[in-house]
């Protein structure tokens, strides 16, 4: 079985390579109500080129099953400096894989 170190490792690495490359292939990971206007958000942001440089990566156990992963790390936008951010995934195990219950993000500006 594997760890939730690793659950983590493989859900953020699929999560920012689909989000840098293709924002509409993680339509697939948001199941849960209200999921179809996370992707429109998501797919309808303003920029064309996106790379998520992550630093940090902690997943902890938050129930039974469910999973809390927390990210830090720099994002770089089309020509822009890249800007610090974190992100916190609330991942739940259904049917051999993990998807988002819930998902905070922060830019961390100042």
């Amino acid at each position: 079985m594997a760890t939730p170190d690793q659950i983590a490792k493989q859900f953020v690495d699929y999560y920012y390579s689909a989000f840098d490359s293709n924002r509409a292939n993680l339509s697939g990971l948001y199941v849960f109500a209200g999921s179809n206007t996370i992707i429109e958000k998501l797919t309808s942001l303003p920029f064309t080129a996106v790379k998520h440089i992550v630093a940090t990566l902690d997943a902890q156990p938050a129930s039974e099953s469910t999973l809390i992963v927390m990210v830090t790390g720099a994002l770089a936008i089309d020509d822009s400096p890249p800007m610090q951010y974190s992100q916190v995934f609330h991942l739940v195990p259904e049917g051999g894989s993990y998807f988002v219950f819930n998902d905070i993000f922060r830019l961390n500006l100042g």
